[in-house]
């Protein structure tokens, strides 16, 4: 099967961007915002919060591994937990680390999840394809959730350094 990315795919963008590639995804039955598709990376993770919120905390199962964030930060995890998610019609079981801790994004999907979708992603278009019994389905990231998350960003950082 053969991706493509077109210019028409990006006439369809909203701003011109440099943005992150941020989504919404069913994870269990809910509607998940701000997922970050993260390529390079190899580990998905979800927030601790999300899971207490929808009465999942009971499910984790305990593992406790560190994770590196870019900027050489050691994050704990509290263990792992195995959920269904669903992208346009495409239901696959997917293995999260849990996180507690201040993290902008509810989830992060990584390439354990983009392997398996078999998902070519562009942050360029801003759009994830993958193939489907029904033909190639896409999912167009959420620009203005992006926006909305560096701006809450610059603001904190800028409030952090006034207060110095």
């Amino acid at each position: 099967m053969i991706f493509t990315f077109t210019e028409e795919d990006v006439d369809r963008l909203l701003l011109l961007h440099n943005d992150t590639l941020v989504i919404s995804l069913n994870i269990l039955d809910f509607k998940i915002m701000r997922v970050l598709v993260d390529p390079g990376s190899s580990a998905n993770i979800i927030k601790w919060r999300m899971l207490e919120q929808a009465k999942l905390a009971g499910s984790i199962i305990p593992a406790t591994k560190l994770l590196a964030g870019f900027n050489l930060t050691i994050v704990t995890t509290r263990g792992e937990i195995l959920l269904p998610t669903n992208a346009e019609g495409v239901t696959k079981t997917t293995l999260f680390v849990v996180v507690d801790g201040d993290m902008g994004y509810n989830a992060i999907l990584r390439r354990p999840w983009i392997h398996k979708m078999k998902v070519v992603p562009s942050t360029y278009h801003q759009l994830l394809k993958f193939p489907t019994p029904e033909g190639i389905k896409q999912i167009r990231g959420d620009q203005l959730a992006v926006r909305e998350m560096n701006a809450v960003t610059i603001f904190s950082n800028k409030e952090k350094e006034s207060n110095k």
